[in-house]
């Protein structure tokens, strides 16, 4: 199981907001860490998810782009 998910959003964004409201009670649930990154701090993030974004990714390196329900990203992370 993985320990931290990242999540890939931005300032102002509904859809990151929702996500990140998807995502914390299920992984609280699992004791697994979001980390949360703001693609308008960085560059590259900015280059490669700015027009994605939110965007879930995991341990082992996948990816997950919105719109994703609980139920996959439960079965990504077990």
């Amino acid at each position: 199981m993985a320990e931290q998910i990242t999540l890939i959003s931005g300032p102002n964004c509904h859809l990151c907001d929702q996500a990140k409201t998807l995502l914390v009670p299920l992984l609280d649930a699992q004791t697994i860490t979001l980390k949360e990154l703001n693609v308008k701090e960085d560059a590259a993030l900015f280059e490669r998810y700015g027009l994605r974004i939110p965007v879930v990714v995991f341990a082992d390196g996948s990816e997950k782009g919105w719109p994703f329900t609980g139920a996959q990203i439960a079965r990504m992370i077990n």
